[in-house]
């Protein structure tokens, strides 16, 4: 598979499979938001995290940044209780900008194998890992809604149920197809405000 085939696959899985943002690791307690947020809070900062927040969202990150250098200031528990509040803050401001509900911070490590392979290849410079892995998933869908329209297509006309199985088969596998192909047209904005049905085909 060469490199331009896979960028195309991983752009068609990453906008169509998966309901991102809801899947995305802006919200786990060793993602880049919140790794963001805890160098703004050590240094001082804020420049570092009003990157990950709509220009809407300024006023309401400013307030939550200087409460929490004031309190944490304390140490102990009001400063766990402090770096909480101003994550909670920050990533429900950001997901709030993806179009995307808050609902509470993630443990570390529950960062998805795709998500973790994407980040990797930022940090390594290599795509080819994430395109091979998308590839993979991407066939292995194709097959999974293709196979069944071959293996119901000969049936007895007079068979209603065996046609209607048949009918069933391809309007799943056709639908599969074609969300795949508008996804890859499709902009990463565009991606983010969809319903969240439209990704709901499984391979």
């Amino acid at each position: 598979m060469n490199l331009r085939t896979g960028i195309l696959t991983v752009s068609i899985a990453a906008l169509f499979a998966w309901a991102a943002p809801a899947s995305a690791h802006c919200d786990t307690l060793d993602g880049p938001v919140v790794s963001a947020a805890r160098k703004a809070l050590d240094t001082g900062d804020i420049d570092l995290v009003l990157a990950w927040t709509q220009k809407s969202g300024d006023k309401e990150i400013r307030n939550a940044f200087d409460k929490a250098r004031a309190v944490r200031k304390a140490g102990g528990q009001a400063k766990e209780l402090a770096d909480t509040y101003f994550f909670e803050t920050l990533v429900r401001v950001h997901r709030a900008g993806e179009g995307a509900s808050y609902t509470g911070l993630k443990p570390a490590g529950e960062i998805e194998p795709p998500i973790a392979a994407a980040d990797l290849a930022i940090t390594t410079g290599k795509l080819e890992p994430v395109a091979d892995m998308i590839t993979k998933r991407t066939h292995s869908g194709l097959h999974q809604q293709f196979e069944p329209v071959m293996a119901t297509r000969s049936y007895d006309s007079k068979n209603l149920d065996a046609a209607r199985a048949n009918v069933g088969a391809y309007v799943q596998y056709v639908h599969y197809v074609e969300g795949l192909y508008n996804a890859a047209g499709a902009t990463a904005a565009e991606h983010a405000h969809a319903p969240a049905d439209a990704h709901a085909h499984t391979d």
